[in-house]
């Protein structure tokens, strides 16, 4: 009978460990279990591998000799995976700079590549050629033809502005914004509406419209006016105190955060990144 490659990576460890005791920890295996496994290995091998000398256990002349052999050749395997996974392309990703900056970034040190695979980030705020990636995150409302779509987290924005822009004044309620400059955002009208049940009348916007929510947030550090931002993605901000964010209503969707991958791709690595990426969302919730 041929033993298992496992029974033979324990006989190399009990080996150079020097006992079973300590081959136990290196593997995290109980004792009984790492002489369970050498009791076995001796009768497939019909040949005793280690002397019992008190408490003591010496291995063989023949056991050292094979544990050697064993060892060489966990060696080759280790260094051909290590060639195999050096060779392996790295993962392509685009996502857009606020996401990108303020959400992956900070988990993507944590992700357990498999085969070392390594990861390529890419900052846009479009896809201008989806099969230059292999996962794009992007926002909407699904129907990515040619994807398969991951929903990770709604879209989710209240009012925030810098304590600095807020002085001495009071907030009471929504409509107390009008004395405030606004920073352009295509959802301050339902917002209001959600807020408080109308618009009011009387609001002023700031004259620079900010093409990223990350823009929106420095100008608002900086008393530019009131920002529109995501409560999770600037969480940070708001901990710290260099943001507030006065009003309890958070407008939530009807857009995604979605991670995509080409509905064609047989690779198993996108697909693994976009289910930890699912991961990652239902932690934050």
């Amino acid at each position: 009978m041929r033993p298992s490659l496992e029974s033979l990576r324990v006989l190399e460890t009990c080996v150079s460990a020097g006992s079973f005791a300590r081959a136990a920890e290196r593997l995290f295996l109980t004792p009984a279990a790492v002489s369970l496994r050498i009791r076995t290995l001796e009768r497939e091998l019909a040949q005793p591998l280690f002397v019992r000398v008190g408490r003591r256990v010496i291995p063989t002349e023949a056991a050292t000799k094979l544990a050697n052999r064993v060892r060489e050749a966990l060696a080759d395997v280790s260094e051909a995976l290590g060639e195999f996974r050096a060779a392996l392309p790295p993962l392509r990703v685009t996502a857009p700079p606020t996401f990108a900056s303020r959400w992956l970034a900070q988990r993507l040190a944590r992700y357990p590549t498999p085969g070392a695979l390594g990861i390529e980030l890419d900052v846009s705020t479009d896809i201008r050629d989806p099969d230059a990636f292999d996962v794009v995150i992007r926002t909407g409302r699904g129907g990515w033809a040619g994807h398969e779509e991951y929903a990770l987290s709604p879209v989710e924005v209240t009012p925030m502005l810098a304590p600095s822009l807020l002085g001495t004044r009071t907030l009471s309620t929504p409509g107390a914004l009008a004395g405030f400059e606004l920073l352009p955002h295509r959802d301050w009208e339902r917002w209001f509406t959600e807020a408080q049940g109308e618009v009011p009348a009387d609001l002023r916007f700031a004259a620079v419209n900010y093409p990223t929510h990350e823009l929106n947030a420095n100008a608002a550090l900086t008393g530019a006016g009131v920002a529109l931002l995501s409560p999770s993605l600037f969480q940070p901000l708001l901990r710290a105190g260099l943001l507030i964010a006065p009003f309890a209503c958070v407008l939530s969707g009807p857009a995604w955060h979605f991670a995509l991958m080409r509905a064609n791709d047989p690779r198993p690595g996108p697909r693994h990144f976009c289910t930890w990426l699912c991961e990652q969302a239902r932690q934050v919730a």
